[in-house]
């Protein structure tokens, strides 16, 4: 972070066969480092990023034993992101892993370490009907703003981003940046997220960062391909991007992007803006009410 400024890194990852998950891990520092090396703040990983650890299996797995599988994952790569973080002075978003809980319930989680090394868990809160009905995935109940060196930040994962009441909430609590890791088979369900992530910069007048996976994938139930093109988004007025889009991966190739959000410009947009959408709320007409933990 240098001043007001704060430097994004979004991984477009390509699904690859994977065969060990040691392979895998490698595969995520090699983008943690080339992030840091050019002096990112953040980077960001896509949504269910670890299916790929599925693909190395002699047979492929059945799908209502996907989450089970991925959960003899979840320890190695929590530590592994956590150590990432530290060894490389950068926050990490890594991106999304469908895991069971100590209670038995099946839940898609994003990760964030900060650079001290420690870690927030945010889960999915509408998981789609198709997580919910091959993967048995139900939806999580907390939402807040995740503190890190550089602010608070939020994390909504895909079809999250498509409810501008849980964005709401988070810049409610503080959040100006937003990360939003997906997963989307086709170019309309990537358009759907896109939109939707342009909506709520307006909406709230913050920055929105996407990072999705691509290509295909045999031996995994459930994911056959994937269609992205991973954004940094921006409000659109005066002082930020003419489309509203600081940066943009080309579509369906891995690929990092980067980007310089100017947190100033935000204050200046919420104060002096063409519209001040946060400002010009009708609160006596309608509040949000959040009545999750």
């Amino acid at each position: 972070m240098n001043g007001s400024t704060v430097r994004v890194a979004s991984v477009q990852m390509a699904l690859a066969q994977t065969t060990s998950i040691d392979a895998f891990l490698a595969r995520l520092e090699h983008h943690v480092r080339a992030a840091a090396g050019y002096g990112a703040d953040f980077v960001c990983f896509p949504e269910h990023v670890t299916l790929q650890l599925l693909s190395g299996a002699p047979d492929e797995v059945p799908a209502e034993e996907t989450v089970g599988r991925l959960t003899e994952y979840t320890a190695a790569l929590s530590d592994r992101l956590s150590a990432l973080a530290v060894r490389y002075r950068i926050n990490i978003v890594g991106g999304s892993h469908a895991t069971r809980l100590d209670d038995g319930a099946a839940r898609n989680v994003a990760l964030l370490a900060g650079r001290d090394g420690t870690l927030a868990r945010q889960d999915k809160l509408h998981p789609t009907p198709d997580e919910r009905a091959v993967w048995g995935i139900g939806g999580g109940s907390a939402l807040d703003a995740i503190e890190t060196d550089c602010g608070p930040v939020g994390i909504l994962i895909c079809y999250d981003s498509e409810f501008p009441e849980a964005a709401r909430r988070l810049v409610d609590r503080g959040a100006r940046i937003v990360f939003v890791p997906y997963c989307t088979d086709t170019r309309h369900g990537h358009l759907r997220v896109h939109h939707c992530c342009q909506a709520r910069t307006v909406e709230n007048q913050i920055y929105v960062v996407t990072a999705g996976l691509v290509g295909t994938l045999a031996n995994v139930a459930n994911l056959d391909m994937a269609y992205a093109q991973s954004a940094v988004l921006t409000p659109s007025d005066h002082g930020f991007a003419r489309d509203g889009i600081a940066a943009q991966a080309e579509p369906q190739v891995e690929q990092m992007i980067i980007a310089d959000l100017d947190m100033a410009a935000l204050d200046r947009a919420r104060s002096e803006g063409s519209v001040r959408n946060l400002a010009d709320r009708r609160h006596d007409l309608y509040r949000l009410e959040w009545t999750g933990e």
